[in-house]
Parts: structure tokens; sequence; C-alpha cells
């Protein structure tokens, strides 16, 4: 079968899955998080923590909630890390220096995930599944409870500037929404042959007679939480590249899926939830754009043959695995950057100038095509607001969002979560690259001007944006484990993740302690549908 037809058939399958998923998906979302009974596991979980669940927050307390949880699991994937090598299940690997302990630590909290090291070489099997595995869950929900929060606030009718139960939401998240669908993703891509086992490896003999060693793991379902709740952070060091965590072109399809699936389904939660279904395809419509045009973009410059091993490839097949070819390498590759994931199942530094320029631009956008689990929904949420203003602005009328007034204070917290992360990506590169150590960090340098200094530059830039936009992939010629880049990116990483959500969150509690101006929107004419995490009936749908 032709490339080209290959995969578009691919794409094909990709937005039928999607499209089907879309309405259910998002319509359960929406009941997880509008209220009804607790489960029995979840009332549990509150009386082990004490929590009121039908105590709702104002946006301060919500906001300390997930900066004190962050904390705490900030501490607990440190220690293990630092202590890895007196914990059971070590496998004989000693524990993390301070500095990667530090960078990984915050890398999983923030949703991150990038990874300064090979996974199967410095990591035990116990502190990927205890650790990063935990994380990849908790992580996932922090980001689609401050969603919630701030949709709550957007809806809010009372002026009482409450935006729910911060507890609730993470619990409700992760049992009701992320755990089944991880469960039915590893079980499919255990049938396509990913590795999942309690070993942690396993020895051969090459054909030369010499003694071999594998590594293996619980692969698959690290493989499917890290998908689905864009998280990205590999158990191997060729992440998705990987066989054992990759093997068909199949499983890379259901992989992309994942990846797409919360992002694309919240904004169908969002319009349930404010009554008015349109505005959650107007935002789905701007995502879909974006993420199309950038993949038409990778793709056809990724097809274009640049030197005689590229013609005779027949593509610029150099750093791709070739069971997945351009087009789904492609396919990957702008889903991967446009949802905060950095999962990557080909080299991005091995893209063409203009195709690793797309991947890298589509962190720099905020990564709204279609984002993070919850943090593509708060951001592309937060770029609405803004237009709104502006365009309220031009016309000479007071801008108003879903019934609530953009003013002065509510574009203020607008505008500097839109600030962080250029101020993150500007500062990091610029210190970087004015250090002379920088340059034994780079896989390409050179003279000023030279090929080699360029990429070497797009190196570093690639990296303080990926840390920044808490993606995780990298330009694999940089070599980030000196003490600078792990202490810069991790503070990057740390920073690109909280500020915004404090800021948004400052936001949501803004618009809830406003009463609704006329119940119209700034764009439809339905009223928001009030919506509480713990005593209001679930959405009609």
């Amino acid at each position: 079968m032709n490339t080209t037809v290959a995969g578009l058939l691919q794409v094909a399958a990709l937005v039928t899955i999607l499209a089907v998923a879309y309405i259910p998906l998002g319509d359960y979302m929406a009941r997880v998080y509008a209220g009804g009974k607790d489960l029995r596991v979840e009332r549990v979980l509150y009386r082990m923590a004490r929590v009121d669940p039908s105590r709702e927050q104002t946006s301060t307390g919500y906001a300390l909630a997930v900066l004190g949880f962050s904390l705490i699991s900030f501490l607990v994937v440190y220690l293990l890390q630092r202590l890895q090598g007196v914990l059971p299940w070590s496998d004989g690997k000693p524990g993390v220096s301070p500095s990667m302990a530090f960078n990984t630590a915050i890398s999983f909290v923030s949703n991150t995930n990038w990874q300064s090291f090979s996974p199967e070489v410095v990591m035990s099997n116990l502190t990927q599944m205890i650790g990063f595995a935990v994380q990849n869950f908790v992580s996932a929900a922090v980001g689609m409870a401050v969603a919630m929060a701030v949709i709550r606030g957007i809806m809010s009718r009372r002026g009482t500037g409450e935006i729910g139960n911060f507890w609730v939401d993470l619990v409700r998240g992760s049992i009701r929404i992320l755990l089944p669908l991880s469960l039915v993703l590893a079980t499919l891509l255990i049938t396509q042959g990913l590795v999942q086992s309690w070993h942690s490896g396993f020895g051969w003999t090459t054909l030369d007679g010499a003694d071999a060693r594998s590594v293996v793991g619980p692969f698959a379902s690290q493989e499917a939480i890290k998908e689905l709740g864009t998280n990205g952070g590999g158990t191997l060091s060729a992440n998705s590249a990987h066989p054992f965590s990759n093997p068909t072109p199949l499983s890379n399809l259901l992989e992309i899926v994942a990846l797409l699936l919360i992002p694309v389904c919240l904004t169908r939660t969002y319009g349930t939830l404010v009554g008015d279904r349109r505005q959650g395809l107007a935002l789905l419509a701007v995502m879909a754009v974006i993420w199309s045009l950038m993949l038409t973009l990778v793709w056809v410059f990724e097809t274009r043959t640049a030197g005689s091993a590229s013609a005779a490839a027949g593509a610029m097949m150099e750093g791709k695995e070739v069971r997945f070819g351009i087009p789904g390498s492609a396919l990957f590759a702008v889903s991967t950057t446009g949802t905060s994931t950095g999962a990557v199942n080909s080299a991005h530094d091995s893209f063409s100038a203009v195709g690793g320029g797309a991947v890298l631009w589509n962190m720099l956008l905020g990564e709204v095509a279609p984002g993070g689990v919850g943090s593509g929904l708060y951001g592309i949420l937060v770029m609405a607001m803004i237009t709104v203003f502006v365009g309220g602005l031009l016309v000479g009328r007071s801008p108003v969002f879903l019934g609530k007034r953009i003013g002065q204070h509510e574009i203020t917290m607008a505008a500097l979560y839109v600030l962080v992360m250029p101020a993150l990506v500007l500062t990091g590169a610029g210190i970087s690259m004015i250090l002379g150590s920088t340059t034994d960090a780079q896989g390409n340098s050179g003279d000023p001007g030279s090929p080699g200094s360029i990429h070497g530059f797009s190196e570093v830039l690639y990296a303080y944006a990926s840390a920044a936009n808490n993606n995780g992939s990298a330009f694999g010629g940089l070599t980030a484990t000196g003490d600078w880049f792990q202490a810069s990116l991790g503070i990057a990483m740390l920073l690109g993740r909280f500020l915004p959500i404090v800021l948004v969150l400052a936001l949501a509690g803004l618009l809830a302690r406003q009463t609704p101006r006329g119940g119209g929107t700034s764009t439809g004419t339905a009223s928001p549908v009030a919506v509480s995490p713990v005593a209001v009936s679930p959405v009609a749908v």
C-alpha cells in the first residue's frame, strides 16, 4: 500500500475513534465532576485523609490544597530515588544523585516527565511503579481538577467565590476516569505485545556466543497512563520507539488515541457543564485547526528528500522507526507536543528544519491543540477570555464571557498566565547560552552563525520550551545531566506548572464572586448550569 494512503487511513481511523468517544466520554466526565454520590472506596479515602467532601473551597483554599498535595508528592518521589539502593526490588541500582532526584521529582509531580537519564539503567521497578506511575495518575488528575474549578468559577451564580473541593476532584478524576481507561488501554496494548512483567530482566546469548541482558518490567501499565494522562515519561530510554513499549503500528495508533482522548473529550465536558455545547465545539474547532495545520506541515517536510541518503530512503527516515514510517512518526510528534505529553516514537532532533521547528512551535503556542489533560482546556479558556476582552474593547462594549464580566482584575490574571511561559523560556535559554559550560553539553556547536551552532541553540531552546510547557520531550543532542541544567530546568518545570495554576485559580475565584449578567454569553444565548462538586445532581445528557 502507498505510504501516503496508509498514513491517511491512520488519520481517518484516529479521527473516527475520537468522534465515537467524544459524546459518551465527555458527558461521562461531566457527570463525574457534577456531583452525585461518592463511591465506597472514595468515602474510605476521605475518612483516611480526614477530608470533608461536602465542604467547598475558595480559590485560595483550592490553590493551597493543590500546592500542599504537590509538595508532599515531590518529597515522596525525591526520597524514593535517594533511598532506592536500600529499598527492595532495586535490582542492584544505587540511589540517585541529589540534583537528578530534584529534577526528576519536580518533573513527574508537574506532569512534565522530563528524563535526563536512561530509566532502565538508573531507576528500579519499585521507583518506577510507586513513584513515577502513581504521579502519572495524580498529576494528571490535578490538571483535570483545576480545569473543573475554572469551569465552576465561570458558571457560579451564587457569588460566594467557591469553586469546588480539590480533594473530591482529585479522587474522582483518578478513580473514575484515569484508572478504568488505563486498565482498558493496558489490556489492549498487551495484546499487541507490550511487556508487562514483575521481573527486572532476562539474560540471553548472542549469535557470537556473548552474554547479553534485556530489561523488562511493568511497561504496559505505565505506557497506558503515561499517554492517557499526557505524562510522557517512559520506562525505557527509547520511550515509545522501543518495541517493548510500542511494538506494532496498531499499538502506535492506540497510543496516539490515548494522547488525544481526554483533552479532546474535555471540550464536550465543558460544553455540557455550561449548558451550551456549542461552546465546547467552538473550542474543539480551534484545537482541531491548529493540530491539522501542524500535522500537515510536519508530514510534508518530513517526506521531502534532502541529500542522497534521504533520496535513497524516499523520505527523511533518519531517527524514525521503520515500523511507523513518516506518517506514524509525524502523527505522534504533533500529538505529543500539542498535548504536553512528551512521549516520542521518533527522534525530534532528527526531524527536518521545518519539521523540528513545527513541533517546537507547537509547544510555544502553549500546548492548547488540544493541550494536556485539564491544562489544555483551562489554557484555551484563558485565551478565549483575552479574545473576548480585546474584542469588547474594539467594539466599545463591556467584555462579558458566559455572563461574567472580564474586568481589570480578571484580565490581569489572564495576562500574567500567558506571560509565564515565554518569560521562563527566554530567561532559561538566554542564561544558558552565555554560560561557557553549555557548549560542552550541546550535541551540536561551532562558530557563531554556523549550522552546528544554530542547531545547538535549538537544542537549548527546545529544552526550556519543553520544561516551561510541562511537555518533557527533547532534542536528543543536549546532555542535560549537569547541575545547571538539572536545577534550571527543574525550576522551569516547577514554575511553568504551578504559577499558571495559581493564576488561573485566582481568575476562577474572581469569576465565582460575580453574579451572571443577563444569563447570556458572549458567543451564545444559553444560561450556564450551576454545578457543585458535591451537592448537585448530574447534568442531564
